[in-house]
């Protein structure tokens, strides 16, 4: 017991004489290492601000100088394309800032923007003005219920910015239909609309009537092909696969029309008077 509590005095001590050791080594480090040390961490905390390079700004007058020295009606595309993506009312400043054109500076590109059809000026600002002014689908239905003969789509692009969209979900929801122009390939916008009266000319109606359509699909096929429209079905391709498997083809036969039973006509069953009731009718 003797020996064990020697020993523990003995750990006790050495530790006394490091910590003293360890006091006397901070007390007696130089002053100017600490206020260095001080200086580099208050530098490292500080954010850096962020630098402009110079190849950037350069760039940027570049492109300030060919807007302002480009012709006046490439300004102005420039103006009518930025009130149309953003879709709000904008100073001569906003714009300068926007696109770098400097209405204030041009006079004729100033002239130019009061007087545009695209641009509505209220003597301080700018906004696009579309031909039809559109919020929502239910507005787009509503506009093209007005127009039963049908409504150019391109007058509808600047109308809204989804307004491609909200025509292929009206379509596809069978209330209205878009069809082509044979002319300018454009699309029309027509409702679809069965308390829609429209009236068909009476040379269309005899020229549809008087049309006389092939009696085999695939020349019907053939035909439309001739046309420029592309058919749905593939005949050939069908009847093919059908010789694959064996399976005959009955091409459709044209049956004639059931004739109406009339005083004049022939009566063979006359022991069924209940088939003959329309005939005492009459």
């Amino acid at each position: 017991m003797a020996l064990q509590e020697k020993l523990d005095k003995f750990k006790k001590q050495q530790q006394k004489c490091q910590s003293t050791l360890i006091r006397i080594g901070a007390s007696t480090e130089p002053k100017h290492t600490q206020k260095a040390v001080s200086a580099a961490a208050l530098v490292n905390a500080t954010p850096s601000t962020p630098t402009v390079k110079f190849s950037s700004d350069v760039a940027r007058f570049q492109r300030i100088y060919s807007v302002r020295k480009s012709p006046v009606g490439a300004q102005i595309k420039h103006v009518i394309d930025l009130l149309l993506e953003k879709r709000q009312a904008l100073t001569a400043e906003q714009i300068n800032k926007a696109c770098y054109v400097d209405v204030n500076a041009n006079k004729a590109v100033f002239d130019s923007l009061r007087n545009n059809l695209k641009v509505n000026y209220n003597g301080k600002r700018f906004s696009y003005k579309s031909k039809h002014d559109l919020k929502n689908k239910s507005e787009l239905l509503n506009l093209i219920r007005k127009f039963p003969d049908g409504i150019d789509v391109i007058d509808l692009k600047d109308a809204c910015p989804n307004v491609m969209k909200d025509l292929q979900a009206l379509k596809a929801s069978s209330q209205i239909w878009l069809l082509s122009n044979f002319n300018s390939k454009e699309d029309i916008a027509y409702p679809n609309d069965p308390k829609v009266s429209i009236q068909v000319d009476d040379e269309l109606k005899q020229l549809f009537r008087g049309t006389k359509l092939p009696r085999d699909m695939i020349d019907m096929e053939k035909y439309l092909q001739k046309n420029g429209d592309k058919p749905v079905t593939n005949t050939a391709k069908r009847r093919a696969m059908a010789q694959v498997h064996n399976i005959p083809f009955k091409p459709k036969i044209k049956r004639k029309k059931q004739r109406e039973i009339t005083k004049r006509t022939k009566l063979t069953n006359t022991h069924l008077p209940e088939l003959f009731q329309i005939l005492n009718g009459s």
